[in-house]
């Protein structure tokens, strides 16, 4: 079974992830690589990746024919990064999320959704 693991972010936490240190997010990068190794070696990881700042995005807004763009930052929930892995239940995904460091160096959450 597929998954796709989201690492949430909000406009809150993408301002506090702009006053760490950068000796502090290399940490982090660090611990997060070798959780990454580890999921390699065991055959469960597909793709996974980080997004940048929601203020280098934009949003396509659909209404009927119409399209509205609209440049980032975005409020409410947003996402920072992904995995897609592959194992054979959502609890095994679970097992695997409750192992990996903080995503962030700071206080963060973690979704995990079914492909």
């Amino acid at each position: 079974m597929k998954f796709m693991i989201l690492v949430k972010s909000n406009p809150d936490l993408e301002a506090r992830l702009q006053a760490i240190s950068d000796s502090q997010m290399k940490d982090s990068m660090a611990a997060m690589e070798v959780f990454n190794d580890e999921l390699r070696k065991a055959g469960v990881l597909k793709d996974c990746d980080g997004l940048r700042l929601s203020r280098e995005g934009k949003r396509v807004r659909f209404d009927g024919t119409a399209r509205t763009v609209v440049d980032g930052p975005f409020t409410g929930d947003l996402v920072a990064g992904y995995w897609l892995w592959e194992l054979p239940s959502i609890e095994d995904a679970v097992a695997w999320v409750k192992r990996c460091p903080n995503p962030m160096p700071v206080p963060s959450e973690i979704e995990i959704r079914p492909i």
